[in-house]
């Protein structure tokens, strides 16, 4: 069974999620307050337990219609105030067995709902504070073919001056990836990515005048290990740790901020936010499993990865809700697909797109932008902080 919460402006799409009767669909809308949570996997023998409970205040729940095969699983939406959910809750765990599952992963998903994310975020001996200014990660790819800037920065000398300039246009973080993780991109050994990263990482690491805390952007376990061990602050898996089974570990043991991509290796979803929203929560469930700390963790959402175009832009409509977790929020949009297919251009004309990704990140909840053009995003950031943040 699985409880996702969902932010009411966006509950019209969730309902569209589920098989349910144009008239219960309007009634449910009417009659909605507070608080709204998609339930998938309901056993069918406790639905008349939860209709009843349902109807005892003004929590108000719906439920899919009958499937061909009526003792199976069902989803549901239901909606209530803390207080009357928390009830609900209270009494599932009372009745044990299949609804006692139930209302304990209700009560989790209302739990994180009702926590706020960790604001401070301490990369070694920096501190930033969420609530205040959005930080700014500049990407730095020592690669031949990565999709944007493959080969400008493959020589270290290269690499040094990209991060000073980065340095100098206003990056919080700097996140070097020694692999490209484009679609059709070459897969490279873990030798291979550390003859290319840690030449970077140590030229930066043994100069004083160079400040800004690194990040690694790698899944394998060995790369890590290296990275972290040479004093990178940051851990940034583009598979959630679900690639290497070794790297949470890693990041455990140096006890550094992990970021959790949302990525697989299909576009075919039951119910894209949902099923996004579930499998954020395993790269979780695996944090916790390996000994990182939840304070420690940072979720993406992954735009571009395991989505087609009219997915990447839901989950852009749909960031509030990710939010919800109750994780800071790495935000990477800078020049990807999403924007040239939606404009028309080429990678060296996304810049405004990218602007516009990255002004709408931040007001629904974005924490940290990943781009490539610093000076101009720092710039948006800014702007854009200075009318949300106030």
């Amino acid at each position: 069974m699985q409880a996702v919460n969902f932010s009411f402006h966006l509950i019209k799409d969730v309902l569209e999620s589920i098989n349910i009767d144009k008239l219960e669909k309007q009634r449910f809308l009417q009659n909605s307050t507070c608080h709204a949570f998609k339930l998938r996997g309901i056993p069918v023998s406790i639905v008349p337990l939860l209709k009843q409970l349902a109807s005892n205040g003004k929590t108000t729940i719906i439920f899919a219609e009958s499937r061909s095969q009526p003792d199976t699983d069902i989803d549901a939406v239901i909606s209530g105030s803390s207080k009357e959910l928390a009830t609900i809750c209270h009494k599932l765990n009372e009745r044990g067995g299949k609804a006692g599952e139930l209302g304990a992963t209700l009560q989790h998903a209302l739990n994180k709902l009702n926590q706020k994310p960790t604001k401070i975020l301490c990369l070694g001996d920096h501190t930033f504070n969420l609530d205040n200014n959005t930080v700014i990660m500049g990407i730095l790819n020592v690669t031949p073919d990565s999709f944007s800037d493959g080969g400008r920065f493959d020589q270290v000398e290269n690499a040094l001056d990209q991060a000073y300039k980065m340095a100098e246009d206003g990056a919080d973080i700097i996140d070097i990836g020694g692999e490209s993780t484009r679609p059709g991109s070459q897969q490279i050994d873990a030798a291979e990515e550390l003859k290319r990263v840690m030449p970077v990482i140590k030229g930066l690491k043994n100069d004083n005048n160079f400040k800004l805390p690194l990040s690694i952007d790698t899944y394998k376990a060995a790369v890590a290990e290296e990275a972290l061990e040479a004093g990178v602050e940051m851990l940034n898996d583009v598979w959630g740790l679900k690639k290497d089974w070794e790297i949470g570990g890693v990041a455990a043991r140096y006890r550094v901020p992990v970021c959790l991509m949302h990525n697989r290796r299909s576009t075919d979803y039951e119910d894209l936010i949902f099923d996004i929203i579930v499998e954020l929560k395993e790269s979780i469930d695996l944090a916790h499993n390996s000994g990182i700390d939840d304070q420690q963790i940072i979720i993406d959402p992954g735009i571009g990865f395991g989505k087609n175009l009219e997915q990447n832009l839901k989950v852009m409509q749909h960031l509030q809700d990710l939010c919800s977790l109750g994780y800071p929020l790495l935000l990477g949009t800078s020049r990807k697909s999403m924007i040239g297919k939606t404009l028309d251009l080429p990678i060296e004309e996304r810049l405004e797109g990218t602007a516009a990704t990255v002004a709408y990140g931040i007001s629904a909840g974005a924490n940290i932008i990943r781009v490539h053009d610093v000076l101009q995003m720092k710039r948006v950031a800014v702007m854009t902080d200075a009318i949300i943040r106030r």
